[in-house]
């Protein structure tokens, strides 16, 4: 069997979602299914593209140190 992939994004938890409506350039929504079916392979759970976005966002957001600054002083 084939090592598990190490994915930066961590096994998903449950969490209220909210709807929001996107439009995705063609690219990247083929590299989201790729890392949905990466996920899958990682965690041996399956996952939509729609269930891994607010994470990858969260994680995103939560790097983003420029933001986490102007976000304070938005307070």
């Amino acid at each position: 069997m084939a090592d598990k992939p190490n994915l930066k994004l961590p096994k998903l938890q449950q969490h209220k979602p909210v709807k929001v409506p996107v439009t995705l350039p063609h690219e990247l929504n083929a590299d989201l299914e790729a890392y949905a079916a990466i996920y899958e392979k990682a965690y041996g759970e399956k996952q939509s593209i729609g269930a891994l976005i607010p994470s990858m966002l969260a994680g995103f957001l939560a790097s983003d140190t420029g933001f986490k600054k102007a976000k304070r002083e938005l307070a």
